[in-house]
């Protein structure tokens, strides 16, 4: 299988690579592809060196997906190049998300909803993947009426720049800043621009992508986004208010029996889910389950995954696997 990697020298994209060569992706040939100006660049796969070649090059080597991670932009105006030419595109920017013809897919959730017709597939934002993979089971028994999250989101979320500024402030260096404030010590209550309505770009994302993943209009959804001064992921205070009541025990046996979920839950001896646990690794945490005593029927829970990883690049690595396995490529 012919597998191109749009973004490749980037942050997303290295991570691409990565997860395809762990998860023995079925790939016969890799083609790189970046800018103009990268073009030529040398990436490694499996031992081997591959060269970087530009879109136009790569559409003519007619492999079989494309795995995007360039930006909105670049997906907006190459994304339906690789398309129209039969290729099917699985994209990591927010270009597609909310497109109403495109689906916006997390494989534990909504993979059934694919169809060989599908040429521009939506990974959705790293911070609702995690969410919606812990909120899905949660739903099918309990019907959600409402969520409140707060995130705490890692600088690898905004790229290399931001792991840069972080680590220059620790040193005591001048450099380039990817944020308006300083990161270390501190905590940015922003992330993307803000709306005309107070909420930022990046709260509007969770908060209708929930809705269009669970296929559910009905669940509401409020959200504060914020970035702090971590590495290896994402984590994430939920609140969930349920039609039904529920059973502490059941919560946890039914998050444990989900697919891509790992509950870390036990107060007694210190154990919950951190950041430092989930780099690098393609599940989904849980801990801190606690019912929310100040109102019926409503959960608490902290959820932590990488964001590099079931955030961005392991998803869409897993949304290829499905089409491979249900025969849906090249159709």
């Amino acid at each position: 299988m012919k597998v191109a990697v749009v973004g490749a020298t980037g942050l997303v994209g290295s991570v691409m690579l990565k997860v395809l060569a762990e998860r023995n992706f079925p790939v016969t040939e890799l083609i790189p592809v970046a800018s103009a100006k990268s073009a030529g660049k040398q990436v490694d796969f499996k031992g081997k060196k591959y060269t970087v070649v530009t879109v136009e090059d790569a559409i003519k080597m007619k492999p079989d997906v494309a795995l995007f991670s360039a930006g909105g932009g670049t997906s907006l105006e190459q994304a339906p190049l690789f398309a129209e030419a039969g290729i099917t595109v699985i994209d990591n920017s927010s270009a597609w998300r909310m497109d109403p013809s495109k689906k916006l897919v997390v494989p534990e959730v909504n993979a059934h909803v694919l169809t060989a017709e599908d040429k521009i597939i939506a990974n959705p934002n790293c911070s609702t993947i995690q969410m919606v993979v812990v909120l899905q089971p949660l739903h099918a028994k309990y019907k959600i009426k409402r969520v409140v999250v707060s995130t705490y989101q890692s600088v690898t979320g905004t790229g290399v720049k931001a792991v840069e500024q972080l680590m220059n402030e620790r040193k005591g260096v001048d450099g380039p800043m990817a944020y308006a404030y300083p990161i270390d010590l501190n905590v940015i209550p922003q992330i993307d621009v803000f709306q005309d309505n107070g909420y930022t770009k990046e709260e509007m994302k969770m908060i209708k992508e929930t809705n269009k993943i669970m296929g559910d209009d009905s669940i509401r959804v409020t959200a504060t986004t914020v970035r702090i001064p971590v590495m290896g992921g994402h984590s994430e205070s939920v609140n969930i208010e349920f039609e039904n009541d529920f059973d502490l025990a059941e919560v946890r046996s039914i998050l444990e029996q989900q697919e891509g979920v790992i509950v870390v839950d036990d107060p007694a001896n210190a154990k919950y889910p951190m950041p430092k646990d989930a780099h690098e690794k393609d599940e989904v945490f849980v801990g801190r389950i606690r019912r929310d005593e100040s109102q019926d029927k409503t959960l608490n829970l902290w959820v932590v995954a990488d964001n590099l990883r079931k955030g961005a690049a392991t998803n869409a690595v897993q949304i290829a696997e499905y089409l491979v396995k249900q025969g849906l490529l090249n159709k």
